[in-house]
């Protein structure tokens, strides 16, 4: 249980691919009791344009990922990938 009285909810997800990204956004988003009309304003964007974000998420700029994840109460981690280096990666 946390602070609160609440029961803790400790997220960890290992993203590698967009729709990772997207499936992560959105739940968070419906975790956070938001509907996208609710987290755009908070943006200071349009509904639209989360709609886009969330259905496309290699179109957020990294300011745009990190407004939007602290928004939804989540945090940024990038530590070492298990394995060491793909070089598959596409980069």
């Amino acid at each position: 249980m946390g602070k609160s009285g609440r029961k803790a909810n400790h997220m960890k997800q290992v993203l590698s691919t967009p729709l990772q990204v997207r499936q992560v956004l959105q739940g968070a988003r419906k975790a956070a009791g938001l509907n996208q009309s609710e987290t755009a304003a908070r943006l200071n964007i349009s509904q639209s344009r989360m709609s886009h974000m969330e259905l496309n998420p290699g179109s957020i700029s990294v300011d745009q990922l990190l407004a939007l994840i602290g928004v939804l109460g989540l945090e940024l981690v990038v530590q070492e990938k298990r394995g060491g280096v793909d070089a598959e990666a596409g980069w």
